[in-house]
């Protein structure tokens, strides 16, 4: 029962990150705004969450974990209701992208970390992890559904009121985690700075495609956010007391696993996107009627992480991730009739990746290495929405091309996986 809240936490802000695609539409009409605007939304509440992430791993070991997963949910709460109520695109803004997405980057790090409490077992924490990655797989699979079946029901607004009321029933439950004191009273203000203002750059430049093409400005963007990155890792290097240890990044098999994170929620939040957009455009579809249309993707999702325990069992984590690429790329060649493929193909491999890179470390760096890996999926969803909106507004046929870079991610994504010689065993020495 304890894992409970922690997977309830992951599914609903995997939730927050699908079920705004299929009421595009219904949401820029409401409030005067432009389908661009409200990608623009949703991309940065996956971004305000992959730039903080980090930084609110670190927080966890500064406030303690239930703590900082109980102030996180607090804050998530009042975005979604502020969202909820919210009278234009400005309050939408503040609310979804900024209050949801700075929350989820205070309550998501600590729910790795506290499974890792829970379950001193390797067995039972790959099972626990099982749980919260596949609870966070089937939240942004079942967004679309769920969001277009209360959309379509009721209104966009009662989707961030459900989200209100899911949060006050984890806060709840919560009481029941273990509650752990700061083991840290130094917090790396300039690291935090850095990272976030790195990837805010980097991902800026690749959204500001549909206004300015592949423009000097987007490259500057790109360029900008690339060198401030670099600064944060020369930081790091230099830094007493670092917002991350810089030997997280000098592992192979850690470093392959986080790309294959990357790619994974890039491809499924990319497709997600694509498909809603494309249904509601040009095939004119209601918000229920493209959740009922992307409900094979979810299907498989569902079926694979609900067997994602069984698959460890039975397969190397290396061969789940390389499979699931495999069945992923075929589905996309096959759209739209092969979303169940790549919903079945991610649910193979999203828990495999967290597995590879959480369990390679020990219990004195799943902080740390925790905040890196939803940073680094997070920055994936946030990409596959900036890249995949950037084809759309193209000319020609955006839909077959968005598609296209899609299996090209993913084929990339393949290719990392066939590098993976380990299963995530711990590094000797």
């Amino acid at each position: 029962m304890k894992i409970l809240p922690l997977a309830l936490a992951q599914f609903i802000a995997s939730y927050a990150a699908t079920n705004m695609n299929v009421a595009i539409s219904t949401i820029a009409a409401d409030l005067g705004t432009t389908i661009t605007g409200v990608q623009t939304t949703i991309t940065l509440f996956t971004l305000v969450m992959a730039a903080l992430m980090v930084p609110g791993s670190k927080l966890t070991d500064i406030c303690g974990r239930r703590r900082c997963f109980v102030l996180g949910l607090a804050i998530y709460g009042t975005g979604a209701l502020l969202a909820a109520f919210a009278p234009g695109p400005g309050l939408l803004l503040i609310g979804y992208a900024i209050g949801e997405g700075v929350g989820s980057a205070l309550m998501i790090p600590p729910i790795y970390i506290l499974v890792t409490a829970l379950a001193t077992d390797p067995t039972a924490r790959a099972k626990g992890f099982g749980i919260v990655s596949g609870a966070g797989g089937l939240g942004a699979a079942a967004g679309p559904l769920l969001g277009g079946l209360i959309t379509s029901t009721f209104s966009w607004r009662a989707s961030f009121v459900v989200q209100v009321l899911v949060v006050a029933v984890i806060i709840l439950f919560a009481r029941n985690l273990p509650g752990t004191p700061g083991q840290h009273d130094r917090f790396d203000l300039l690291g935090a700075f850095l990272s976030g203002a790195g990837l805010f750059l980097l991902v800026l430049g690749v959204l500001r495609t549909n206004v300015n093409g592949w423009g000097v400005t987007t490259w500057l963007l790109i360029g900008a956010g690339v060198v401030v990155l670099a600064l944060f890792a020369l930081h790091i290097h230099r830094a007493e007391n670092p917002l991350c240890e810089p030997k997280l990044f000098r592992d192979r098999t850690s470093n392959l696993g986080l790309g294959t994170q990357l790619v994974q929620w890039l491809v499924l939040q990319g497709t997600f996107f694509v498909l809603s957009v494309h249904l509601q455009q040009e095939q004119g579809l209601t918000a229920i009627g493209t959740g009922l249309a992307l409900l094979p993707a979810t299907i498989g999702l569902l079926v694979t992480s609900a067997l994602a325990g069984r698959f460890a069992r039975r397969h190397s984590q290396r061969t789940l991730i390389r499979v699931g690429f495999l069945i992923t790329i075929a589905g996309t060649l096959q759209q739209p009739v092969g979303l169940f493929l790549v919903g079945a193909g991610i649910g193979i491999m999203l828990t495999a990746s967290v597995n590879v890179v959480q369990s390679r470390w020990p219990d004195a760096d799943q902080a740390d290495v925790s905040g890196v890996s939803r940073a680094v999926s997070n920055l994936g969803s946030s990409l596959g929405t900036a890249f995949v909106g950037s084809v759309l507004t193209g000319a020609g046929h955006p839909y077959r091309a968005a598609l296209t870079l899609l299996v090209l991610f993913a084929t990339a994504g393949l290719v990392l996986a066939l590098f993976i010689r380990s299963d995530g065993e711990p590094p000797r020495g």
